[in-house]
């Protein structure tokens, strides 16, 4: 098996998109290796609110325990999920 990549594009969750992640979710809660990390993003300066939707970012961190089922892709209302390998 070739190595797995996942992109999640943040202009459709997190970021400046009108999702917001914490409330989402999806992906984190039906990926069963759990390989989604939910954070706030390192792009925005510390002194927006922590609570605004638009500083936190769904990542994919653990990307060897990836299954390739799909799920993440299938349940992201966005469609901002790909994965490839």
């Amino acid at each position: 098996m070739g190595r797995t990549k996942i992109k999640i594009d943040y202009s459709k969750c997190g970021d400046k998109s009108s999702v917001d992640p914490r409330e989402c979710g999806k992906c984190l809660k039906n990926c069963d290796p759990a390989i989604f990390l939910l954070h706030e993003s390192l792009d925005f300066e510390k002194e927006n609110d922590p609570y605004d939707p638009q500083i936190w970012r769904v990542t994919p961190v653990y990307l060897s325990l990836c299954t390739r089922c799909m799920k993440c892709v299938e349940i992201c209302p966005e469609k901002a999920i790909t994965v490839k390998w």
